[in-house]
C-alpha cells in the first residue's frame, strides 16, 4: 500500500497566514480558501470589505484546482481559447484564475482559492500561501 502526505490544519493556518499576509500588504478586501485534496473546505477567511459572493468563488477556485490537481486559470485559458465544451465538466465550477494546488512529495495535497481582485492578484494571493508552505517544507 502506498502512502502520501496529508494537508493538516496547522499547514492550512500557516497558508492562511501567509496568503492574508499578501492580501493586507497589498491593502486587497478578498476571502481565501483551503481545501483538502479532495477539494473539501479546511480554512475559509473573508478579510474585511470582501464581497461576499468571493466566499463562494473562492472556495469553487481552491476545489477545482484541488480536483484538477493543476492551477484553475488553465481551464479558464483553455475555455477562453474556445473549448467551451469544457463548462460542462461534472463538479468543476471554479474555473477562473486564483485557484493553486498544493503539492507536497509529488502527490497534490490540497488547494488555495482566493477571489476579490483581479484575478492575477488572487492567484498571486494564493501563490504566498502555497509558497509559505513549500518554504516550511511541506
Amino acid at each position: 500500500m502506498k502512502s502520501k502526505p496529508t494537508l493538516t490544519l496547522d499547514d492550512a493556518r500557516a497558508a492562511a497566514a501567509a496568503a492574508e499576509a499578501e492580501a493586507v500588504k497589498n491593502a486587497w478586501a478578498v476571502t481565501i480558501a483551503i481545501t483538502d485534496d479532495g477539494g473539501h473546505l479546511l480554512w475559509l477567511q473573508r478579510l474585511d470589505g470582501a464581497a461576499p459572493i468571493s466566499a463562494d468563488i473562492a472556495v469553487a477556485k481552491a476545489r477545482t484546482a484541488a480536483l484538477g490537481r493543476r492551477e484553475s486559470k488553465g481551464y479558464e485559458d483553455m475555455i477562453n481559447q474556445g473549448r467551451t465544451a469544457f463548462l460542462s465538466a461534472p463538479v468543476l465550477q471554479g474555473m477562473l484564475e486564483g485557484g493553486v494546488p498544493i503539492m507536497a512529495a509529488g502527490h497534490c495535497v490540497g488547494a488555495v482559492g482566493v477571489s476579490g481582485v483581479k484575478a492575477a492578484e488572487d492567484a498571486q494571493i494564493a501563490r504566498a500561501g502555497v509558497s509559505a508552505l513549500a518554504a516550511a517544507g511541506v
